[in-house]
């Protein structure tokens, strides 16, 4: 049968306060895009940090409204970071398709545009859609589908160049109390989806050249990360990113230089949730 997911896309975090936020990231050595806005409905807005095969979004709220207003209960209740997970397609209305034929249940399919700001000042339209897996489907957090119509006004050439040297997503990490399980039933969600296990991780691939979803217990991510606070992520969602760079002296001079505190463990820099909006941010 045919199964249409065929990796991550892209990753999903949700924050209390937007160009807080984005400025922390900035400061991190990042290059954010423009600040977007979605629809007056919706009342979000999101930048995004775009890598040459992925990208990781960040959205808040800029307005209270009775579209958002499940999410922005969603976000008392579970608190800031990494929400959801959005996974590759060629068509959401192809895979709404396969996916039934495979069993696997989704919400119904949504089709938006939204402006795009350019770092030069001009203005282009993206367009989407998208096609979310039924809760039941999830062991936790939020795993969509995103077809990109418009991929060249997303993934602009002059976003990819970051000063910390940032360069793609390897990783997506996840605290379960049954990680064996769980990663099972997150592997039904893609194409080529498979589990290995070594030293208690639990390593969901999810197709080529696409991040990974590793699932640890608590414990054992505390014992790999012992100076991050894992209460401070998004409970019930995703603990955090790892991050591929291009040059980790680059990164931790650039870090060191804007007096951003991380940590270091088994051959990796790490800054904390606590100080990055609820999301664990490893380097590698």
């Amino acid at each position: 049968m045919f199964h249409p997911v065929t990796g991550i896309d892209h990753c999903v975090a949700l924050t209390q306060d937007l160009d807080s936020t984005a400025e922390k990231y900035r400061a991190m050595g990042f290059r954010l895009s423009p600040r977007g806005t979605h629809s007056k409905a919706k009342g979000s807005a999101n930048y995004t940090i775009m890598f040459p095969q992925d990208y990781f979004e960040i959205l808040g709220f800029i307005a209270e409204t009775e579209v958002n207003a499940p999410r922005r209960e969603m976000l008392a209740t579970m608190g800031e970071g990494l929400h959801a997970i959005s996974c590759r397609i060629e068509n959401a209305n192809a895979a709404a398709n396969g996916l039934a034929d495979l069993g696997l249940k989704t919400q119904e399919l949504n089709s938006f545009s939204r402006p795009v700001p350019r770092p030069d000042g001009s203005e282009e339209v993206a367009s989407f859609s998208t096609l979310t897996f039924s809760p039941s489907e999830v062991p936790f957090g939020s795993v969509f589908m995103c077809e990109h119509k418009t991929p060249d006004v997303v993934w602009m050439p002059e976003l990819l160049d970051h000063p910390n040297g940032a360069c793609g997503l390897d990783a997506v990490l996840a605290i379960s109390d049954t990680p064996e399980q769980d990663a099972l039933k997150f592997a039904r969600l893609w194409a080529h989806g498979s589990v290995s296990e070594s030293e208690g991780c639990y390593n969901v691939a999810t197709g080529p050249n696409s991040a990974a979803l590793l699932l640890f217990t608590k414990e054992k991510l505390a014992k790999l990360f012992p100076d991050a606070d894992f209460d401070s992520t998004a409970r019930g969602a995703f603990a955090g990113i790892r991050i591929k760079t291009s040059d980790t002296e680059r990164l931790t001079a650039f870090l060191t230089e804007s007096q951003i505190p991380y940590s270091v463990s088994l051959g990796s820099v790490y800054l904390c949730p606590q100080n990055s909006s609820g999301i664990l941010l490893e380097f590698v």
